[in-house]
């Protein structure tokens, strides 16, 4: 048994039967999602009230949809940049491999701004900001505000590189 694994346990052995029920539920629900360390973040969500499944879901879907998407057959092939790299005889490998950094860098740079919540505008009166809430499954809010979301993209790479493979 591993050390997460026995720290998980015995953390679910402190719960009440009720609790102990529902953090197996979620734990189970983020390995069928494809979490790495679903056990990590269904604790986190239910003992430190963080929305972590709104946060993964959000997070894993800028991977698939953002990121990854380059991977797709004709995905850089409908860049006139890209495709002329690939005409000029450029590894097509290396030019998808570009398109995901360069995705991952916006993405990566969009989350950290909502992350932040402010303008850094330089002003003499107070400007607006910005944060990203949880709603349930009929888009009722939850009063739960999803933080820290660049600290986790890394994390939530499908491939379970952690984006290395992006600087290869």
């Amino acid at each position: 048994m591993t050390n997460e694994q026995s720290a998980w346990d015995q953390w679910l052995a402190s719960l009440p039967p009720q609790q102990r029920a529902a953090a197996i539920a979620l734990r189970n629900r983020f390995a069928r999602l494809g979490a790495d360390r679903p056990e990590e973040w269904a604790q986190s969500e239910l003992f430190e009230h963080l929305p972590q499944l709104a946060r993964f879901l959000l997070l894993r879907r800028l991977w698939n949809e953002a990121i990854n998407s380059w991977e797709n057959q004709g995905a850089v092939e409908n860049v006139p940049a890209a495709a002329r790299l690939l005409a000029a005889g450029a590894d097509r490998a290396d030019v998808v491999l570009t398109m995901r950094a360069a995705a991952f860098e916006a993405v990566f740079a969009t989350l950290t701004a909502i992350d932040e919540g402010g303008s850094t505008a330089p002003g003499d009166q107070p400007l607006p900001g910005w944060s990203l809430h949880e709603t349930d499954a009929v888009d009722h809010h939850t009063r739960q505000r999803l933080g820290g979301l660049h600290e986790s993209l890394g994390e939530t790479d499908p491939s379970g590189h952690q984006a290395q493979d992006l600087w290869t």
